[in-house]
């Protein structure tokens, strides 16, 4: 019977006293194939100059067009796109390579002995949850800081801690406005409880979704002796290779749209300054 595999990644070897787990190689191997395919890209751009890229480079081009495409349909500017393509991109592909790389025949079988135990070489990186909770906390993080690089420190701010519309309604007198006001403070520290709940959301779902993949068709080919051992898990394994894209859209999908969300200025807070301009209009007349 095949070992199921364990919630903590295994380590295969220490740096020091650094552990490098199984899930920490995959994922290296997978930045050192993207770097190599910007090494190549690098230089068939160069070769084609100025005119119709060729090749690779045609390729990667298509590639970019169509992600550009999803990433249009959610930001509806091309600029604001440009911008997250290199965040939203990168993190769909790097998932997406990350999670099929570890199907790759041969991957499984490649194993070190420790005691009774045989740990595989190389195991799929988002089957860690060291590191889809790093993807999520610098996922929400990026989204803060375009947020407050878009539109301002103290608007961006003031979408969770509401000063500001406590100060107008202040301003303004009214009972209602003033309760009002402080009703959406105290809505707004809930939100900052809810960044820490996407971080979360983000990391479980797709560290849940990898493992309990790994964990099914290890169970499948521990079940069946024989040729069927490499047969039955074949349409397990297509459904992975499927799981592997719909966890990686899912996850860049989200992140796009906190993107998109924190560098959107606050109506509430854009209608009061309209309002004020008004009103000073008025006075001046």
């Amino acid at each position: 019977m095949l070992q199921l595999p364990t919630l903590a990644a295994e380590p295969i070897f220490y740096l020091g006293s650094f552990p490098v787990t199984n899930t920490y190689i995959n994922s290296t191997a997978a930045v050192l194939v993207f770097a190599i395919f910007a090494y190549f890209l690098r230089k068939s751009l160069k070769k084609s100059g100025s005119g119709a890229p060729r090749g690779l480079a045609n390729f990667f081009e298509s590639l970019v067009e169509f992600v550009l495409g999803y990433i249009d349909g959610v930001t509806k500017d091309r600029k604001k796109s440009l911008k997250f393509l290199p965040i939203v991109g990168g993190m769909f592909f790097f998932i997406l390579f990350s999670n099929w790389i570890g199907l790759l025949p041969g991957t499984g079988s490649l194993v070190i002995k420790h005691g009774l135990e045989n740990i595989p070489v190389f195991r799929p990186a988002n089957t860690d949850l060291n590191l889809t909770l790093a993807m999520a906390v610098f996922a929400v993080l990026a989204s803060h800081v375009f947020g407050v690089l878009a539109i301002g420190f103290f608007k961006y701010a003031n979408k969770f801690i509401k000063l500001g519309d406590i100060w107008h309604a202040i301003k303004s007198g009214e009972p209602i406005a003033m309760l009002v006001a402080f009703i959406d403070f105290f809505v707004g520290l809930i939100e900052v409880f809810s960044e820490a709940a996407k971080m979360v959301s983000l990391s479980l779902r797709l560290f849940g979704n990898i493992f309990a993949g790994e964990v099914l068709l290890t169970v499948i080919g521990s079940l069946i002796a024989g040729y069927g051992a490499f047969l039955i898990p074949l349409p397990f394994m297509l459904l992975e290779l499927i799981v592997g894209v719909v966890q990686a859209t899912v996850f860049a999908m989200l992140t796009l749209t906190y993107l998109s969300i924190a560098v959107t200025e606050p109506h509430g807070h854009a209608e009061a300054d309209h309002e004020d301009i008004e009103v000073s209009e008025v006075e001046a007349i």
